[in-house]
């Protein structure tokens, strides 16, 4: 049987490290949103058998289509392209069209939006209420659920550690996104809020597990064993049930990861490392937590 409660200064160091990390590095380089948060346009497109290099497809949309500030980006292994430029009205994008089928009479539009700043300021303000809003709901929930665990460790508690290890699990993501941002221009848009949303789920869902198991044998063994030995002792017994669903479900990332599609990479890289630690933070962090905020024995 591991000894994962009586290491847990190892765990929390190797969290410190990697939570100081992002912090610092969103705080150094900050977010590059895109179009749905700040406004813009995003036009995704392909020339099949056109053999149009990203450079000329850059040059055609700064001389002909006269958006010196486009930004036109392609993964190298398709024809499909996407570029982010200020906002247009219908009138202007038609005509753009138009020129492009000119130039490339294969052109084919995947997807097309156009977002006023308006718009993407209060969506920008909408997510972060849903965020919020999100993570009191289930701190409140946790709280309540655990109720009947309130020793030695009040059921508030269980609430808090769900709550930092929630944090624990969006912001080491976030700070990759934050990384890639500053030196691969990736730029955050509404699929990556869903992304580190669906994380929060996955991280939730996967600490209940371990924290379930803890209530029960709480309730069996109290009074019998030291509370860390039954901490240790829960998450022994869920840790092949975890890693197990964890495992199938970064097999299924990596395979759309490497073969879905352009627009999708990373937000699906996003689930990939969210899912990454929050396996590591229900075994690692939330469990050893109650032991360290537990009366001492």
């Amino acid at each position: 049987m591991l000894n994962i409660v009586g290491h847990r200064k190892i765990w929390f160091t190797i969290s410190a490290i990697l939570v100081g990390a992002a912090i610092i590095a969103m705080v150094l380089f900050g977010f590059k949103l895109n179009a749905d948060f700040q406004g813009g346009t995003l036009w995704q497109f392909s020339l099949p058998g056109a053999n149009a290099s990203l450079s000329s497809v850059q040059q055609f949309f700064s001389s002909n289509l006269h958006i010196s500030g486009a930004s036109v980006s392609t993964d190298g292994g398709t024809d499909s392209f996407i570029a982010r430029f200020d906002a247009i009205d219908e009138a202007t994008h038609q005509a753009d069209i138009a020129a492009l089928k000119a130039q490339w009479p294969s052109f084919t539009e995947l997807s097309f939006q156009s977002i006023g700043p308006s718009v993407g300021a209060a969506l920008k303000r909408n997510v972060m209420i849903a965020i919020i809003l999100v993570l009191i709901g289930i701190s409140l929930y946790i709280a309540f659920a655990f109720r009947k665990a309130s020793r030695p460790v009040s059921s508030w508690k269980y609430g808090w550690i769900t709550l930092l290890t929630l944090i624990h699990d969006v912001s080491i993501p976030a700070g990759m996104l934050a990384i890639l941002g500053r030196f691969k221009g990736i730029q955050i848009d509404t699929n990556t809020v869903v992304a580190l949303l669906v994380v929060m789920g996955f991280s939730v869902h996967d600490t209940i597990v371990v924290f379930d198991r803890v209530r029960e044998n709480l309730l069996l063994r109290r009074g019998k064993e030291k509370f860390a030995d039954i901490v240790n002792d829960s998450v022994n017994q869920t840790l092949a049930r975890s890693i197990n669903t964890s495992v199938t479900l970064i097999l299924v990332l990596l395979a759309l990861y490497f073969v879905g599609p352009m627009n999708l990479s990373y937000f699906i890289l996003t689930l990939l490392v969210g899912v990454v630690t929050g396996i590591y933070s229900s075994i690692f962090i939330a469990s050893p937590l109650l032991v360290a905020v537990s009366p001492k024995e």
